[in-house]
C-alpha cells in the first residue's frame, strides 16, 4: 500500500526514543512515506541518532520554537497528507493506513488521542472531570469518534496548514497549545472536525501510539503534565480559542 504522506518527527529532549520512532514509521504498511525531522533547540547533552538525521529531511534549529516548529517544517512537505508526531509517541505499523482509511469516511484532523470537553467552556488539564479522553490510552473506540481536540499524533491535509498559521495569535505559548490550536483552526476555516480513528483493543497495530512506550515516555521527566505553569497556560489558551475565537465544542454544537 502506497500513499502520498509525509511524517514529521519531533526532536527535543527525548533523543532516546527517536530511533524507535523512526523505525516505527519505516515499518508502516503504507510504503514510500517521506520523513522529516525537526530538531528543536538541542543542547550539548542531546545526541540524536545519525541514522535518523541522515535519512530524513532534517532541520536543526538553534532557536527554540517550542511545539510549533515542526508545523513550520511541514510547510515544505510536497505530499497530500502530513502526519506530525510527538517525541513520546510510537505508532503501530498500521497507523497511517488507519488514518488514510478513516479520512475516506470522516474527513478532518485525525489524532491518536482525543478529548471531549464535559463542560462546554471549561477545560482543566490535567485534572480529571473536565474532559473525557479517548484513543490509544483508553477508552478504546472501535469506530471513528469525534473529539474537541486531538493529541500526540496528528494526520491531516497539508493544505490545511494555511488555517493553522492564519490563526496564530500575536503572542502564542511556547511549549503547549498546538493540539487545541490545530483542531480549532481547521474547524473555524474549513469546517472540518477532529476525530480519533478506530483504536480497537484487539488490534494495537492500528493504534496511534504503543501503549507501553506511550505511557513510559509520556510520563518521564520531560512530560509537560509535570509542569504546573504549562498546565495553567493550556487552560488559558483553551479559553482564548473558545471565548475570543469562537471555537464551538461538541456540546455547544449539538
Amino acid at each position: 500500500m502506497s500513499e502520498d504522506v509525509t511524517v514529521v518527527l519531533s526532536g527535543y529532549k527525548r533523543s532516546y526514543a527517536t530511533l524507535e520512532q523512526y523505525q516505527a514509521i519505516k515499518n508502516q504498511t503504507v510504503k514510500d512515506i517521506k520523513i522529516m525531522f525537526w530538531v528543536n533547540f538541542p543542547d550539548n547533552k542531546t545526541n540524536f541518532p545519525n541514522e535518523v538525521i541522515s535519512n530524513s529531511q532534517t532541520i536543526i534549529s538553534n532557536s527554540n520554537y517550542g511545539v510549533w516548529g515542526r508545523f513550520i517544517e511541514s510547510l515544505h512537505a510536497q505530499t497530500e497528507y502530513v502526519c506530525i508526531i510527538d517525541d513520546d509517541t510510537i505508532p503501530g505499523e498500521r497507523w497511517i493506513e488507519n488514518c488514510i482509511n478513516t479520512m475516506k469516511t470522516h474527513e478532518g484532523v485525525l489524532a491518536a488521542r482525543g478529548v471531549i470537553i464535559n463542560d462546554n467552556k471549561k477545560f482543566m488539564y490535567p485534572f480529571d472531570g473536565s474532559y473525557k479522553p479517548l484513543g490509544w490510552c483508553g477508552p478504546h473506540n472501535t469506530e471513528p469518534t469525534r473529539v474537541d481536540m486531538g493529541c500526540h499524533n496528528w494526520f491531516f491535509r497539508r493544505l490545511w496548514l494555511r488555517a493553522f498559521f492564519a490563526e496564530m495569535p500575536a503572542k502564542f505559548p511556547m511549549n503547549f497549545g498546538e493540539d487545541m490550536h490545530l483542531s480549532a483552526a481547521i474547524k473555524l476555516h474549513y469546517g472540518f472536525n477532529t476525530y480519533v480513528p478506530p483504536h480497537p483493543e484487539s488490534d494495537k497495530t492500528l493504534w496511534g501510539s504503543c501503549p507501553k512506550r506511550g505511557g513510559e515516555y509520556g510520563q518521564d521527566e520531560n512530560a509537560i503534565s509535570h509542569n504546573g505553569l504549562a498546565n495553567l497556560g493550556m487552560n488559558k489558551y483553551w479559553e482564548y480559542l473558545v471565548k475570543q475565537r469562537g471555537y464551538k465544542t461538541i456540546g455547544e454544537s449539538w
